[in-house]
């Protein structure tokens, strides 16, 4: 099983959501918080090309997109596609 990535901050709303979603699904994840470390800006912004909004969530180096694209994927059952659970 694949372990995604969320890159977010510490008053983000919809990051604490991923994480809630994530964690009742038993998928695991790293939560980068880019408020306690202010050098991952770089990195996220690599990664995500320059995208503004947080989450952003990462499968290996597939972008899945922010919260609301997880909760699709969730809804629709590709998450575990996604992830490598089927």
């Amino acid at each position: 099983m694949q372990t995604l990535e969320i890159y977010g901050t510490q008053t983000c709303g919809y990051c604490a959501r991923a994480k809630a979603l994530l964690q009742r699904r038993g998928i695991p994840f790293v939560y980068y918080d880019m408020t306690a470390e202010p050098e991952l800006r770089l990195e996220f912004d690599t990664r995500t090309n320059g995208a503004q909004t947080v989450p952003q969530i990462f499968s290996g180096i597939k972008r899945i997109g922010g919260f609301n694209e997880l909760e699709a994927l969730d809804r629709s059952g590709e998450l575990q596609q996604v992830i490598g659970g089927e």
